[in-house]
């Protein structure tokens, strides 16, 4: 019974046979140089580098530094997974209540084009219009309000951040709950205004109640990325000046192992990270099975 199963599934595991190779090169075999985090690295000797233990994470968890990235990885991506979710899912309600299907098609489109650009293509965009002189600050100054350093100021940056996040990726959010939104039984919808139900109740009743699964399922899927706050982001839009507010765990690795050269220290940090990400994603797949049904094995 198994091998005429595996008979007829061959070509598809054959298929997939190139994504496994390019994976198992890629993910797994650099597995080995977490060594590194448990030596005195040395590029002159290699992995042959004196073993220092723990004395990595030791070193790193009594940086105060740290401790701070840690804080903002957390703020920063936390609040982008929150407005990566009412965003999408406010949008997307609003664009089902379009009526005129070519118009709803543009609006679709136009919201959807930002998340194909690069972030350093984004990077320069935001550069431009967020200046002292750019157009933001342009318009601010037409009500009266004095101009705002967007990339400069510490506490402004951390929210520059989470709202150019949510710009640009909000469209891909929107598809998905558009495309739940067609799967909802029209049948609902007449029974509701048969019942004497508008628009505002047919949205309250029916379609948030039904859209829920999903937002769920969104949620905890996003919930294993959570220390993923953007290194392409963050790394083509911060500066010194706003370290203390917009550092994160991926631009702290990014300084420590190749521009200060602390190898050992930053595959340390990288590590640590890792487990964390990994207990992270099994929490977001218990609960996308406790809460949505969602499951992958």
């Amino acid at each position: 019974m198994k091998f005429s199963k595996l008979k007829k599934q061959w070509p598809y595991h054959l298929m997939l046979l190139p994504g496994v190779i390019l994976i198992f090169i890629f993910s797994y075999v650099p597995l080995y140089g977490l060594v590194i985090a448990f030596e005195k690295y040395n590029p002159g000797l290699g992995f042959s580098s004196p073993w220092a233990g723990l004395e990595n994470f030791r070193y790193v968890f009594s940086q105060p530094n740290f401790v701070r990235t840690i804080w903002n990885t957390f703020y920063i991506a936390i609040f982008k997974l929150l407005g990566g979710i009412v965003v999408p899912v406010t949008v997307a309600l609003l664009l089902n209540e379009v009526l005129h299907d070519k118009m709803k098609r543009i609006f679709q489109t136009l919201v959807y084009i930002p998340n194909f650009l690069s972030w350093v293509i984004m990077a320069g965009i935001l550069m431009d219009i967020l200046s002292m002189d750019g157009i933001v600050n342009e318009a601010l100054g037409k009500f009266g309000i004095d101009a705002v350093n967007f990339l400069g100021n510490p506490g402004v940056f951390p929210w520059t951040m989470i709202v150019s996040d949510i710009w640009k990726g909000f469209g891909f959010g929107t598809v998905v709950y558009l495309a739940a939104l067609t799967g909802i039984d029209p049948g609902l919808y007449e029974a509701a205004m048969v019942d004497g139900a508008k628009r505002w109740k047919q949205t309250v009743y029916i379609t948030i109640p039904l859209l829920i699964p999903t937002i769920i399922l969104m949620g905890v899927l996003a919930l294993g990325n959570v220390l993923n706050a953007g290194f392409d982001q963050i790394y083509n839009l911060y500066s010194p000046v706003v370290y203390e507010t917009g550092d994160i765990i991926d631009t702290y690795v990014y300084r420590l192992g190749l521009q200060q050269a602390q190898y050992s220290v930053g595959a340390a940090v990288g590590l640590f990270k890792s487990v964390i990400s990994c207990i992270m994603v099994v929490i977001s797949y218990i609960l996308a099975d406790k809460l949505a049904g969602y499951r992958i094995f």
